[in-house]
């Protein structure tokens, strides 16, 4: 199974061309699940009070049987979770402007979950309590992103490369649709990409009152957390924001 759950991992590779700037970008030998390259300028960093999150885009591998719906439901959920985890340690700007620092993310791969193989492990997944799940080693989708930070003056004061794919013994639960592994890695990847942007020394925020974040959709949906209890399955629908998805917002 420790075998099978270490083949599951992508390892991340620079040179999409969507960063600005690929220098200095280090192997980080701490992660277990996923693989990432990141660098970061503390000094750069800790002086960003405020920033504005550019909606993700698509540059690079994407299966070609997802559709064009499916790509937008998870580019929507990376908006949501990226969004979401930087507001914890930034201020974010509700419009794009010059004493604001930049977030730019690309999706660089975007692989398909395989439905039968998820239907075998929700069946299985029945008769093991906890919240540890087993995955059919085949047809596991994955996830994989660039990402970097900009100051106003367009000096890179952090960058990321970061890929990952579902797990066969882990958290990541199975679903029945195509997106369903691609989709609720965004949240691991949302993390990633704030803790790279981060200071040390950096305080957590509060939520702020008029949530800049609630146009991607909700913070918690209930009712995903709720249906994947019930059924072990994991559904897109239930636990992401808008699907109508505005490029220009």
């Amino acid at each position: 199974m420790a075998t099978l759950a270490a083949c599951a991992t992508a390892d991340a590779k620079p040179g999409s061309g969507f960063l600005s700037s690929y220098e200095g970008l280090e192997e980080r030998t701490d992660v277990v699940r996923a693989s990432v390259l990141q660098r970061r300028d503390e000094a750069l960093v800790a002086s960003i009070v405020r920033v504005w999150v550019a909606p993700a885009e698509i540059f690079g591998e994407v299966d070609h049987t997802l559709s064009e719906e499916e790509r937008r439901m998870v580019l929507t959920e990376v908006d949501r979770q990226l969004c979401y985890e930087l507001s914890e340690r930034f201020e974010i700007a509700e419009q794009r402007d010059d004493h604001s620092a930049l977030v730019r993310i690309g999706v660089t791969r975007m692989q398909s979950t395989d439905q039968a193989g998820s239907v075998v492990a929700a069946t299985a997944n029945f008769f093991i309590p906890g919240p540890i799940k087993v995955r059919t080693p085949i047809g596991l989708g994955g996830l994989g992103a660039e990402a970097e930070l900009l100051m106003p003056d367009g000096a890179q004061a952090a960058a990321i490369v970061w890929r990952r794919d579902a797990m066969v013994v882990g958290t990541d639960k199975p679903s029945l649709s195509r997106i369903g592994d691609a989709h609720q890695l965004a949240e691991p990847l949302g993390d990633m990409v704030a803790e790279a942007f981060s200071s040390e020394d950096r305080d957590g925020r509060a939520s702020a009152s008029n949530d800049p974040c609630k146009r991607f959709g909700p913070r918690i949906r209930p009712e995903g957390f709720i249906t994947g209890i019930a059924t072990g399955l994991y559904q897109p629908e239930l636990s992401g924001g808008r699907p109508d998805r505005d490029p220009e917002m």
